[in-house]
């Protein structure tokens, strides 16, 4: 479990394609800090787990269901991208719970800028527009977000200062994909009303 609380930017060293799936090379100082061999590490929102580790380098592999629901199968050496470990039980939960299972790709269709930060608004697939609510939180390329504005679909978040700094999403540009995580609090909710409506109109 993670928290959207991106702990470096890292760089993407090398891909190594293998059939449908790929072993990808990472270099993050901070996370791999520490690290061992089975530990799990988000890559843009990703939980992948650690087969190899050299110096500040980390090696996963990613298959074929998660180079084709997330943007992982996109990325190349030299890409920058959000690691963050996952969350000890002894840690504050500064953002939500996030599990790094990507549910969908968005595109990020415009920026504009504030006194203090952007209004950065990605498009809102249609599976994902039940869990995504104004105030709500949401996971993009691994970050923990609040949902400020959301229409039929899209949806719009403001990025502080530190955000834009500290994360890839400031260097993110108009036409790019984004990975998604709803709040799976959403999901679970839907699930337990759901069976209790079937059981209620017996």
């Amino acid at each position: 479990m993670f928290t959207g609380i991106v702990e470096e930017i890292g760089e993407i060293v090398h891909v190594e394609p293998a059939g449908d799936a790929a072993r990808l090379a990472v270099r993050g100082a901070v996370v791999t800090s520490g690290a061992r061999h089975g530990d799990s590490i988000a890559v843009d929102g990703v939980c992948l787990t650690v087969v190899g580790l050299d110096g500040d380098v980390f090696t996963v592999d990613a298959v074929a269901e998660t180079l084709s629901r997330s943007t992982l199968g996109d990325r190349k050496a030299g890409d920058r991208v959000n690691l963050e470990r996952a969350v000890r039980a002894d840690q504050r939960l500064g953002g939500h719970i996030v599990q790094g299972h990507v549910d969908a790709t968005a595109v990020l269709l415009g920026r504009e800028p504030q006194d203090r930060g952007e209004r950065v608004r990605f498009s809102l697939p249609p599976a994902l527009a039940r869990y995504v609510v104004e105030k709500g939180s949401i996971a993009v390329d691994g970050v923990s977000l609040t949902v400020a504005a959301v229409d039929a679909e899209s949806f719009t978040v403001a990025l502080i200062p530190a955000t834009l700094e500290l994360t890839t999403l400031g260097a993110r540009r108009p036409g790019e994909r984004v990975n998604l995580e709803a709040d799976v609090i959403a999901k679970y909710v839907e699930k337990q009303v759901a069976a209790y409506a079937r059981e209620a109109g017996r």
